[in-house]
């Protein structure tokens, strides 16, 4: 298999998908003002999980689903320039942040590159109370909209969706 094997079945894929595409009449702004932002783990699907289509959400991924800086850039454009009114924060069960060691990881890069690494990767120990930290943090953020923010947790193993009640 040679680098570019996986890069050309993807381009093959994408040929046949815009044959057929139907999506052109969508906007940038979400049909049901709604944004999720979750952890970019492969087992959600967060639009199925929710009953939700192409086009209802915006989605903001990273890892652990945390409410980063990059995160709040994200929605003060989609509050501000899109007109989002909710938000859902998705933690979920098995995620690789969840107990992660942050040194063990900072010390294998600088094996790895040599270069010392000077950033959180967000990693913790309680699930819900990560979960409840970054809805706090959207709910207060002076540069967001009060619009109604929710926590939920997605089970990978049976796909339910939990809610995350304030401690």
């Amino acid at each position: 298999m040679t680098d570019r094997d996986e890069f050309d079945r993807l381009l093959a894929v994408n040929d046949r998908y815009a044959e057929s595409f139907e999506h052109s009449s969508l906007t940038a702004r979400p049909a049901r003002g709604l944004v999720i932002v979750t952890c970019m783990d492969t087992r959600l699907d967060v639009l199925r999980a929710l009953g939700l289509d192409m086009g209802d959400a915006h989605v903001i991924r990273n890892a652990g689903g945390l409410a980063t800086d990059d995160v709040i850039r994200s929605l003060i454009v989609s509050q501000q320039l899109l007109g989002t009114h909710e938000i859902f924060v998705i933690g979920h069960t098995g995620c690789g942040l969840l107990g992660a060691d942050e040194d063990a990881l900072r010390d294998r890069m600088v094996s790895e590159t040599g270069e010392a690494l000077h950033i959180a990767f967000g990693s913790f120990d309680d699930l819900d109370a990560s979960v409840q930290a970054s809805v706090e943090r959207l709910r207060t953020h002076a540069w967001l909209k009060r619009v109604p923010v929710h926590g939920l947790v997605f089970d990978v193993a049976t796909g339910r969706l939990r809610e995350v009640t304030p401690a």
